[in-house]
């Protein structure tokens, strides 16, 4: 059986909390001796997952955001999930430049960053149950 290692934290839905959510998992990750580029793509696509979920999953900044991160061997999954509003067009959402809040002057370009930078992702989601973002990275597989 493969070294495995897991983690899960659970923290409130503000902006504060994107910086929190990639140093947590750029430690967590660290045991691999990713590349620095590595290490930026992850922090990047966790930013933008869990933007995302506070940008559009809740009005309300108490609800929470679940993060998981589990390592096994030199592959790392990442899960962040909501209970909020859900995605009712998962393809339309994952479009670049498609967003639901463009007074915000949101981008549109979360999913295409979190796709860019990460080897996998898949999303799921069900209106007014909450969604999940599941993405995969291979560490080491880039020259230092």
């Amino acid at each position: 059986m493969q070294n495995k290692n897991e983690m899960t934290l659970t923290f409130d839905a503000r902006s504060v909390n994107e910086g929190f959510a990639r140093m947590a998992v750029a430690a967590f990750v660290a045991e691999l001796d990713p590349t620095l580029d590595e290490i930026s793509d992850v922090k990047t696509a966790v930013s933008e997952a869990v933007t995302n979920v506070i940008i559009h999953a809740y009005d309300n900044p108490a609800e929470k955001v679940e993060l998981t991160c589990c390592i096994t061997g030199k592959d790392v999954e990442i899960v962040v999930s909501d209970t909020g509003k859900g995605i009712p067009d998962i393809p339309r959402a994952m479009e670049p430049f498609y967003t639901t809040k463009p007074e915000l002057e949101r981008s549109g370009m979360g999913f295409a960053f979190m796709e860019a930078f990460m080897d996998e992702i898949r999303v799921s989601s069900e209106v007014g149950k909450g969604t999940k973002v599941w993405m995969r990275k291979v560490i080491g597989t880039q020259e230092g």
